[in-house]
C-alpha cells in the first residue's frame, strides 16, 4: 500500500459507514415521513468522489 492509497481508503471507509439505511426508530419517530437516506448509494449506479 503506497502513501497515496491510505487517505483514499479512509474516505472509502467513511462512505461505507454512511451507506446504511435509516434506523427503524427514526422511521417510527417521524411517523414514516423519513424513510430514505440522502447519502445512500448503490455501488454500480454511481461513482463516489473519493
Amino acid at each position: 500500500m503506497g502513501k497515496a492509497e491510505l487517505p483514499r481508503k479512509i474516505r472509502l471507509a467513511k462512505f461505507m459507514k454512511q451507506n446504511r439505511p435509516v434506523p427503524v426508530w427514526v422511521i417510527g419517530k417521524t411517523m414514516g415521513r423519513v424513510r430514505m437516506h440522502p447519502k445512500r448509494h448503490f455501488w454500480r449506479r454511481g461513482r463516489l468522489k473519493a
